[in-house]
């Protein structure tokens, strides 16, 4: 299995938040994790910015901000060419999908956590 560098946007060191049991599933399925949210912190030696940093090779970009918040970030996402957006429950957002259509980058709406435990990530 391939590792997919993911881009956890909205990451949180709030062990109740499901961003942070998002970086721990990924991390021990061993794919390398990028986490930005509104308060620099860590999860699990990952360091979370609250910038956005130049990334290469992302993969996936799995979201926790709600639809309001996602719109600072579109340009950011869409520059980074990932492969696909996964859209988690409560962050669907028909204008990022529909941009991220345009420029050929894949939309989910499902839940990372899921994914990786049914093996479909």
């Amino acid at each position: 299995m391939s590792s997919k560098k993911t881009l956890v946007l909205g990451a949180s060191e709030n062990p109740q938040r499901y961003s942070y049991l998002a970086v721990q599933q990924l991390l021990s399925h061993h794919h390398p994790v990028v986490a930005i949210g509104k308060k620099k912190g860590a999860v699990h030696g990952i360091d979370i910015s609250n910038e956005q940093p130049a990334e290469k090779d992302v993969d996936t970009v799995t979201l926790y901000l709600n639809p309001q918040h996602q719109e600072a970030y579109y340009n950011y996402i869409l520059s980074l060419h990932p492969r696909r957006i996964i859209f988690n429950p409560g962050t669907e957002n028909n204008e990022l999908a529909s941009l991220a259509n345009k420029n050929g980058i894949e939309t989910i709406e499902a839940c990372t956590l899921v994914m990786l435990s049914t093996g479909q990530y």
